[in-house]
């Protein structure tokens, strides 16, 4: 897909829900106005099925440009080993 390498990855955060414990990371996109609605469909599906994305937030521009922000749980893994 064309329209897919146009896509500008800006930044990747870190974020901590301290209510809950859980720290996100997030993937903000700027999409052009050229991709169809279907193609921003698939793109951000693919995304959410093999890199467990999940959207957080998703803004239209008046120039139709589209302001994406993914997020997904970072897993942290402790030592089970105790001397």
């Amino acid at each position: 897909m064309s329209g897919m390498s146009r896509t500008a990855l800006l930044t990747s955060a870190k974020r901590h829900d301290a209510r809950m414990g859980v720290e996100y990371e997030f993937m903000r996109l700027t999409i052009p106005r050229e991709l169809s609605r279907s193609a921003v469909t698939r793109m951000l599906v693919d995304r959410a099925e093999h890199g467990g994305w999940e959207l957080d937030r998703l803004r239209l521009s008046h120039d139709g440009i589209r302001r994406v922000v993914l997020r997904r749980k970072i897993i942290r893994q402790r030592s089970t080993y105790v001397a």
